[in-house]
Order: structure tokens, then C-alpha cells, then sequence
């Protein structure tokens, strides 16, 4: 009796045939004729790799080098809401504007199956390729299916020649899964949510509210993972309850207060400019409980390069 074969072999033998696959879709393609001739970029079975190229709270990027051609990446970054890009850094820039078709070719193992239309890809002079949202979420579980996402179009400088570039699903499926838990781990919020804040203190102290401690906690957590930040301004006011002397100095407190607060979060205190305004430049009117709070603010402005 013949002894089985081991799950890699098996394995080795369903992508063998799924290349075969792609090869023989490339071949029959429309853009294969008899005045035209076909140029294919792809990985190998052997050198088909897939990577997190980015993995942290701010960002995830997986990552497929196409040899000879350029780089797939699949991105997401921190947000309110979920994102997904896809972007083809190329080696050389198109020179022209044109469209790419892309179409997902089935491994010879689904039989029956043809190539199915994905989307078109606008080629901007200069510039890299890029796909919508959905368009990059289909591509995505159509990897994880085993299919191989490919772009075909007409080179910009032979027109006579025609250009297939195909996503290799070879040992994709670990990395994507690795990529899809840094998405869940993302931040909820961007840099743009919180470069601008305002925040608010109790009546008559430099201590926080409750909704402002909030707010810092979400700063400091973001800190932790963006070392880039430039400058930091921090401008305090009052409300124009008790003298104008006093509040110039209550402000100017709660200035220093929160830029302690910013150093203690390991921001380089020479990146950080302060100044108090006491009871000058009101937002809301000092006559009511909740003007009077609004008006015991701290406005705090980061910048990065």
C-alpha cells in the first residue's frame, strides 16, 4: 500500500498547481494576441513573502514585494472609524494616465472557474497606484481564498506591449491574519482628534475635570507611540471671577501644571512653549456656572513635521 503524503507536500503541490494556473490565465487573457506581447511580474513558489511591515497602535501595513516591479501595501491607521488602503509603490512611475484592469485569477484546484473582475486601478502620472476601500477588501479576502489578485495594462511606452502584475496567495494567510489583529489594536482616534484640545479645570485650582482627564489620558496613550511630535503650545485661561492679577497667576499655573504633565509623558520640555492670559480673550459669557467653567480652559496645539 502506498504510504500517504505529508500536509506540506500536499500543500507544495496545490501551489505548484495554482501558478500553473496563474500562467495559463496570463496566457489566454485578452491582452494576449498575436501582435501583442505579454510581460508578467510575480513571486515565486520559493520567494513569495509577506510581511508586517508596521505594527503598532498607530498604524498596520502588510506588505508583498513584487521582484522587479515594486511593492503591494495594505494599510490602516488610527481612526474613529475603520480604513483600509492599498497602494503599489512602483519602481518606475507611470508615465502616463491610464487605467489597469484588476482581475482575480482562480487556482486551477476550483475548476470551472474564470477570472472575475475586481476593479479598475487609474494610473496618475508620477504617482503610485492606489484602489478604493472596498475594492482593497475584496482583494484582500480573495487572497485569503487562495486567488491571486492581478493588474493588467498597456505599457506606457510600448503600447504594443502588455503588462500582467499578480499578488502572490502563497503564504499570505499568517501575515494577513497578524495584520488583521494590529487593525483591532488600532486607537480609536487620530493625530487630528487631538491636536487641538481644550482643556478644562475645576473652579479656582489647576486641577483637571473629570472630561478633561479623559481627554489627557487619550493624548498620553497616543505619545506612547508617536515620537515625532515637533512642537507642543500650551495657552491657559481664566474666567473673570476674583482679581486680574490673581487670575493672570491662576492661569499661568495651570499652564505649568500641564506641561509638567506633558514632560512627565516624555516630551522634551524645549518643545514645549506656555502661556498664561488669565481673564482675557472669554468664549463664553462669565454671568452663568457653565460659562464661568468654560471659560477656565487650557488650549493645548501639537505639531509634527
Amino acid at each position: 500500500m502506498k504510504p500517504m503524503n505529508s500536509s506540506r507536500e500536499f500543500l507544495l503541490k496545490k501551489e505548484f498547481i495554482s501558478w500553473a494556473a496563474l500562467f495559463i490565465a496570463l496566457v489566454f487573457t485578452g491582452f494576449s494576441d498575436a501582435k501583442s506581447s505579454l510581460r508578467t511580474y510575480s513571486a515565486s513558489l520559493n520567494n513569495s513573502n509577506w510581511m508586517l511591515a508596521n505594527n503598532n497602535r498607530l498604524q498596520c501595513e502588510l506588505q508583498h514585494t513584487i521582484p522587479n516591479y515594486g511593492t503591494a501595501k495594505f494599510s490602516s491607521a488610527a481612526n474613529k472609524l475603520t480604513n483600509l488602503e492599498f497602494e503599489l509603490d512602483l519602481r518606475r512611475l507611470p508615465a502616463d494616465y491610464s487605467l489597469a484592469q484588476i482581475e482575480s485569477v482562480p487556482p486551477q484546484w476550483r475548476p470551472g472557474q474564470g477570472s472575475t473582475h475586481i476593479t479598475s486601478l487609474q494610473w496618475r502620472k508620477q504617482f503610485n497606484g492606489d484602489v478604493d476601500q472596498d475594492s482593497a477588501w475584496v482583494m484582500l479576502t480573495e487572497l485569503e481564498k487562495g486567488y491571486f489578485p492581478t493588474l493588467y495594462y498597456a505599457d506606457w511606452h510600448n503600447k504594443s506591449d502588455r503588462v500582467a502584475v499578480a499578488l502572490a496567495a502563497t503564504n499570505f494567510r499568517p501575515a494577513y491574519y497578524d495584520f488583521l489583529t494590529c487593525m483591532d489594536g488600532l486607537l480609536p482616534y487620530s493625530f487630528d482628534d487631538i491636536s487641538y484640545t481644550v482643556l478644562n479645570f475645576e473652579k479656582n485650582s489647576a486641577v483637571l475635570d473629570k472630561a478633561s482627564k479623559k481627554k489627557l489620558a487619550q493624548i498620553e496613550e497616543y505619545l506612547k507611540h508617536d515620537s515625532n511630535i515637533e512642537r507642543i503650545t500650551v495657552k491657559a485661561y481664566s474666567s473673570s471671577w476674583g482679581g486680574r492679577y490673581t487670575n493672570l497667576k491662576v492661569s499661568e499655573k495651570r499652564a505649568d501644571e500641564v506641561k509638567g504633565l506633558f514632560v512627565g509623558f516624555g516630551i522634551a520640555q524645549s518643545k514645549i512653549d506656555v502661556e498664561g492670559f488669565g481673564e482675557k480673550r472669554h468664549i463664553a459669557s462669565n454671568e452663568t456656572i457653565l460659562g464661568r467653567a468654560e471659560n477656565r480652559r487650557v488650549v493645548i496645539q501639537m505639531e509634527r513635521p
